[in-house]
């Protein structure tokens, strides 16, 4: 079973992804750091109920056979017996397809424990940097890259070596990565092209 947070990850960087849930590495940076600490509350299982009628629970295991993931949501919300996920990030407000696709990954998973059921329609992702929720719709456009995105992840996960580092404009997202220390994607970059002259 592939975590379903291994998506976020695999989108950002498949190299970053294979040292993460394939060797199992992980080094802690001030960003690590401060996610977790932001994170703790929501990681508090329980299940109570909210100022608009619904329930909402946090740290809620989720799984899917079919898709092969595991994990859990930071918050589920059930509203007129509706599932909506809600994923906290330490970040600032901006379109990032990593944390969408970990999202609807968590909506796939609620579906598939309620067949029969409509599609959930959207789902939030709450930015503590802004402090600002935002609304993500489960379109088919994403819900195919979800899919596509898991796939991606089980073949890389088959690799005997890790993927290359990120090349071009992609490079930019290195320099604040944790696993820096570890991918030394500069020096790997300059060992690939001596070796092609």
């Amino acid at each position: 079973m592939l975590p379903i947070s291994s998506l976020n990850a695999l989108e950002y960087c498949p190299r970053k992804f294979y040292y993460q849930f394939v060797q199992g590495e992980t080094l802690v940076n001030e960003y690590v750091l401060e996610g977790t600490l932001a994170h703790q509350r929501v990681h508090q299982e329980g299940t109570h109920a909210t100022a608009e009628g619904g329930m909402q629970t946090t740290r809620l295991y989720l799984y899917s056979e079919a898709l092969h993931l595991a994990g859990f949501a930071d918050v589920v919300e059930e509203r007129a017996g509706v599932f909506v996920p809600v994923e906290y990030k330490l970040g600032h407000q901006g379109t990032w397809l990593n944390d969408h696709i970990q999202l609807c990954a968590q909506a796939l998973c609620l579906e598939e424990r309620q067949p029969g059921k409509p599609l959930i329609p959207y789902g939030y992702i709450f930015y503590i940097g802004s402090r600002r929720r935002v609304q993500v719709k489960f379109t088919t456009e994403l819900r195919n890259k979800t899919r596509a995105t898991i796939a991606q992840a089980l073949k890389v996960a088959a690799l005997e070596t890790p993927p290359p580092p990120l090349a071009g404009k992609m490079a930019a997202r290195c320099p604040n990565c944790s696993l820096l220390p570890l991918c030394l994607p500069e020096e790997v970059r300059l060992l690939r092209s001596k070796k092609d002259k």
